[in-house]
């Protein structure tokens, strides 16, 4: 029984690798049990046996889309604080290849997680801990003044926002936004979060 086990449990991490071959290639529309079988090369029946159908397909993808944003090579923050905060949204941002074809997978999988309330509330909850980490070093860098005081709910949210809406331009127009143009425009949002809300900008 345990070879078998064994033998199962390798023949699922092919399937999970056939699976990330077809999200790397056309994204959340192109992934279908089929084409999944294709990339595995076998037949639909073998990826059946793992998958009843396209939304445990689905679902299984954006785990192994939340495992391997979480696996890849991130910056370090120097330090807490608005240092933090700056390296959460750099980490987000698709400065390098693989952080472009990420971003590319995971705004390919809205559709799809838009139209299933499971999936709804499983990207829900994933945003809540990212405006948490957010909220934790704005928290911190308003202790530090670093910031001035404020909601750092309010704070956070928008701070997630500039960065997503970058994200978003940056997959339509990457020659418009190479990873230098990316940072010091996230520099120059960090900075206007600096000045009192009662302050003007220079």
């Amino acid at each position: 029984m345990p070879p078998a086990r064994a033998d199962h449990d390798a023949r699922r991490e092919d399937v999970s690798a056939a699976v990330w071959q077809v999200l790397a290639e056309h994204g959340f529309p192109g992934l279908t049990l089929r084409a999944v079988a294709g990339a595995l090369g076998a037949s639909t029946g073998l990826v059946t046996h793992y998958f009843a159908g396209k939304r445990e397909l689905v679902a299984h993808a954006l785990d192994i889309l939340e495992i391997r944003t979480a696996q890849r090579t991130r910056l370090k923050a120097p330090a807490p604080g608005l240092p933090a905060l700056r390296t959460h949204i750099l980490n987000i941002l698709p400065l390098t290849p693989d952080g472009l074809a990420m971003n590319r997978i995971w705004v390919s999988s809205w559709d799809v997680a838009l139209a299933d309330p499971d999936l709804f509330a499983a990207q829900t909850r994933r945003y809540e801990r990212i405006r948490a980490a957010f909220r934790e070093s704005v928290v911190e860098a308003q202790r530090r003044g670093e910031l001035p005081d404020g909601d750092p709910d309010e704070v956070s949210t928008t701070a997630l926002s500039f960065t997503h809406g970058l994200v978003v331009q940056v997959l339509f127009d990457p020659d418009r936004f190479p990873p230098e143009r990316q940072t010091r425009l996230a520099d120059d949002f960090l900075a206007r979060l600096r000045v009192p809300a009662h302050e003007p900008s220079a």
